[in-house]
């Protein structure tokens, strides 16, 4: 594949011709990694093992604490890095109030281990906790998967609410060692309500001209029944709409309790694929937090860019609340 500078781009395929074992990771937190879970059965038809994790940060309405959580506050688990958990499926693992997160109840699912990734650190934290977390499991490739697409948002867009999760995790895949193989998958383009399909679309658009267009991966049927099954133990709405387009709905759907509504169709179910460095051109969130000292640092950054992000949410909610 050639971009459009002439020179040449990875593909997909090469990069899992050259794998044995895939660290498929949820970066925008909450059920993100339900949905993760769809690229990592591509990735296994394909020849891949797989360990499925994601961020410890759920949504509010999930977990009452403003902002993603430090390992420092997670019950369960065998921390591998000062940001990374693995946590076994019998063990589980839980803030101080009891609250399991997605990748715990993903493990009891699975019944096999899942990585739970800790943000607070900022993106280099983050990227020696996924780099740690890698070569413990024997992973030679990282997939960051974001459901929605806000992932590759340019930060205008009027729907965008929660950009900060995954600007810093993707800028910690960046920051992974040279030799590690990654790459970013967007899939369910609408289905968290926040970027249209149509927005999207043209992200999507800009990626593949800037050469970083690898793959499209499908949402199968099976797939879609697994999501399904994993939906009903581990919170989450938007990954679940990714499994009802693939099973051929179409239309306006309500989520977040009817704040937010969902243009649904074909289009969610399908992941498009992406090589990072390539990407970078075309995310400038993602510019923006690299080299942040910590989340907050993180936030500061895109709020000077005029970004609102999830974390002020979460803050404006607590203060409300008590």
């Amino acid at each position: 594949m050639t971009g459009p500078d002439g020179g040449s781009t990875a593909s997909l395929e090469a990069l899992i011709a050259t794998a044995r074992r895939a660290l498929v990771l949820g970066i925008g937190g909450g059920g993100d990694a339900v949905g993760a879970l769809a690229v990592a059965r591509r990735l296994e038809a394909r020849g891949l093992e797989f360990v499925l994790g994601g961020v410890a940060w759920e949504r509010f309405a999930v977990d009452p604490y403003p902002g993603p959580r430090p390992l420092a506050h997670i019950q369960g688990g065998e921390r591998v890095a000062e940001t990374a958990l693995l946590i076994d499926p019998a063990e589980g693992a839980r803030t101080p109030e009891g609250v399991h997160f997605c990748e715990s109840r993903m493990a009891g699912f699975l019944g096999s281990p899942t990585v739970l990734i800790d943000i607070t650190a900022g993106p280099e934290g983050a990227s020696a906790g996924i780099e740690a977390a890698a070569a413990r499991l024997g992973c030679d490739l990282v997939a960051l998967v974001d459901i929605g697409g806000d992932a590759i948002a340019e930060g205008g867009e009027p729907g965008l609410a929660s950009p900060l999760c995954d600007a810093v995790m993707i800028a910690a895949g960046a920051a992974l060692p040279a030799a590690r193989s990654r790459f970013l998958a967007v899939l369910g383009a609408g289905c968290d309500g926040e970027l249209t399909p149509r927005e999207v679309s043209a992200r999507v658009a800009a990626l593949a001209r800037a050469g970083a267009w690898l793959d499209t991966l499908g949402v199968s049927g099976p797939i879609a029944e697994e999501i399904e099954r994993a939906a009903t133990t581990a919170v989450t709405e938007a990954s679940l709409l990714v499994a009802r387009a693939a099973r051929g709905a179409v239309g306006e759907t309500e989520i977040r309790g009817g704040l937010r509504t969902v243009e649904l169709g074909p289009l969610a179910a399908l992941a498009f694929c992406f090589d990072l460095e390539r990407a970078l051109a075309e995310l400038p969130l993602v510019r923006a937090v690299q080299g942040a000292a910590d989340i907050e640092d993180a936030r500061s950054r895109l709020e000077v860019l005029g970004v609102r992000t999830e974390l002020d949410y979460e803050r404006d909610r607590a203060r409300a609340a008590g």
